[in-house]
């Protein structure tokens, strides 16, 4: 076997889980420190018909980087972070660099790479790219898959391919699905091909930024303020995060303040950069305005509005999902965890979304859950925790149900965290049966002995 693979039992069974809740034990892992090496175990692979899954911090919520099938690569030596190239506004960086530190290198230069999914610190940007990952900042800036300029990638026989985006205005040579192959491999979960090198898209800093905490004392108008914000034109959200009242008692004692927001049953989180005008001031009263006209709890709206105080924001937003891995990790001897959806629907709908999936709790009789996140772009995360092995089945059901009714509004069953092996199940509620022969004809074009992530996506 190669020097870089090892099947040491405790080497594996640190390997064996994710963020999803899912143990897996891989049999062997690979630990490679260079491209050629990744190629190398690829080829070797091919030629033994083994299968491999990659993986990076293995912060997936879906089990796609763990897997009883074959190998696990592990990616996170190939962390290198090139120079940042201010005027090109773009770096050059290794798959298992982490996220945040490629923010920080970015900053470094008064820049910013844009993507900020909660696990940035733990987080690789192969595994942002597999799964498309966002985060807060996606409502202005999308998802890393925009800021993706180039990639290498090696296929499952360890060929090495270069791909870069067109930078074309127009083209109308072939299908469309044809014209930049990068798209084949951003949010492919690693089925298609091994990402080992990204060059990436940088933004300008903003100038100035402005946080806002916002409690109301319903719900209802608090989702009624985030459609007035993404329709107003005299402000510039780059994040509007949502909290029902769950998520705000974490947020609450995270915070350190027992009182704060005391009589609210929802808040919005909002950062405001003053639009593309850098010497713009930032209406902090077209802000309050709003939130005034929309019945917001005035005297508790917190304000944000240096690194240190944006910062501390940032902690008391990330102490929710935090919190309730804490809880379904707690569960997992029983046979629980938590359950996590990222499904989402268009913005306007999402009233009526939360109310139809807190209906179907209520009618198996489980617990709501909490739901938080990114309402700015109709993308709540609905966090269920399963005690033992018979709620889990029934917060599935539930889910299942829920999912049903977001795509009759438009929505999807997966906007940011990927299908991975959890979610498998459910991507024929979305995907036609053509769309999942043309996916599998890609597949098999790319991976033609089916080695690459079993599981993941298609099942």
């Amino acid at each position: 076997m190669h020097p870089a693979a090892t099947t040491d039992a405790d080497v594996r069974r640190a390997f064996a889980r994710d963020a999803s809740g899912l143990e897996l034990l891989p049999d062997a892992v690979l630990r490679p420190r260079t491209v050629d090496e990744v190629a190398e175990l690829l080829a070797e692979a091919s030629a033994t018909r083994t299968p491999v899954t990659p993986a990076g911090g293995q912060s997936s919520t879906t089990g796609a980087s763990v897997t009883d099938r074959g190998w696990l690569l592990s990616l996170r030596a190939l962390d290198r972070i090139g120079p940042v190239d201010a005027d090109a506004r773009a770096v050059r960086v290794g798959a298992g660099a982490i996220v945040a530190d490629v923010r920080r290198a970015a900053e470094a230069h008064g820049l910013l790479f844009a993507p900020d999914p909660t696990s940035e610190e733990e987080c690789t940007v192969g595994g942002a790219i597999a799964c498309n990952a966002s985060g807060a900042r996606s409502l202005r800036h999308g998802a890393t898959g925009r800021h993706v300029r180039a990639l290498t990638v090696l296929l499952a026989s360890g060929e090495r391919v270069e791909l870069r985006r067109p930078a074309l205005e127009k083209n109308t040579v072939g299908y469309p699905v044809v014209h930049d192959p990068v798209e084949w491999f951003v949010g492919s979960e690693g089925t298609l091909g091994v990402v080992v090198e990204a060059e990436l898209a940088l933004v300008l800093l903003p100038a100035h930024l402005l946080g806002l905490a916002v409690p109301f004392a319903r719900e209802a108008d608090a989702l009624a303020f985030v459609v007035a914000a993404r329709r107003a034109a005299g402000v510039h959200p780059r994040c509007l995060e949502f909290f029902d009242a769950g998520a705000m008692a974490i947020a609450r004692h995270a915070e350190g303040s027992g009182g704060w927001g005391a009589g609210a049953a929802a808040m919005v989180y909002v950062e405001e950069t003053g639009g593309d005008d850098p010497d713009a001031e930032l209406p902090l009263e077209a802000w309050l305005a709003l939130a005034e006209a929309h019945g917001a709890v005035d005297g508790d709206i917190r304000v944000y509005d240096s690194p240190a105080t944006l910062q501390e924001a940032r902690r008391i937003r990330h102490a929710v999902p935090a919190t309730m891995n804490e809880r379904g990790a707690a569960c997992r001897p029983r046979g629980g965890r938590k359950v996590s959806t990222d499904w989402a629907v268009p913005f306007p709908r999402l009233a009526e979304a939360l109310a139809v999936a807190r209906r179907f709790a209520d009618e198996a009789g489980i617990d709501r859950g909490i739901a938080y996140g990114h309402a700015g772009n109709g993308h709540p995360h609905q966090n269920f925790i399963a005690h033992d092995a018979d709620e889990l089945r029934r917060i599935e059901q539930v889910v299942h149900a829920t999912l049903r009714e977001v795509i009759a509004m438009g929505g999807t069953v997966a906007a940011e965290h990927g299908i991975g092996k959890l979610k498998s199940r459910w991507l024929p509620l979305q995907a036609s049966p053509l769309q999942q022969r043309v996916m599998r004809a890609l597949k098999a074009e790319l991976d033609p002995l089916g080695l690459l992530a079993p599981g993941n996506i298609l099942g």
